[in-house]
């Protein structure tokens, strides 16, 4: 699975808002796995200015990675994640 790097993010002058579980919202977001792209439910557990931390499980495994904001739509139908 790809994440977004350490540049792309721009950490260094890019603040970084970390959620609590309480406050994590159900999104809908596009990830990659090598060339293919997939569309996942996961749930927001970070983000800065430009980039979303999502997090969400497959085949009995959690990831955790960073995708652009404009990959994510927040998903309020479910309630909490």
């Amino acid at each position: 699975m790809q994440s977004l790097s350490d540049r792309e993010l721009d950490l260094n002058t890019q603040p970084v808002t970390v959620y609590p579980r309480a406050a994590q919202r159900r999104v809908r977001a596009w990830v990659r796995f090598g060339p293919e792209a997939v569309r996942v439910d996961a749930r927001i557990v970070r983000s800065t200015p430009r980039a979303a931390g999502i997090e969400f499980s497959a085949e009995e495994t959690t990831y955790r990675c960073w995708v652009w904001g404009n990959a994510v739509v927040i998903d309020d139908v479910g309630g909490e994640a």
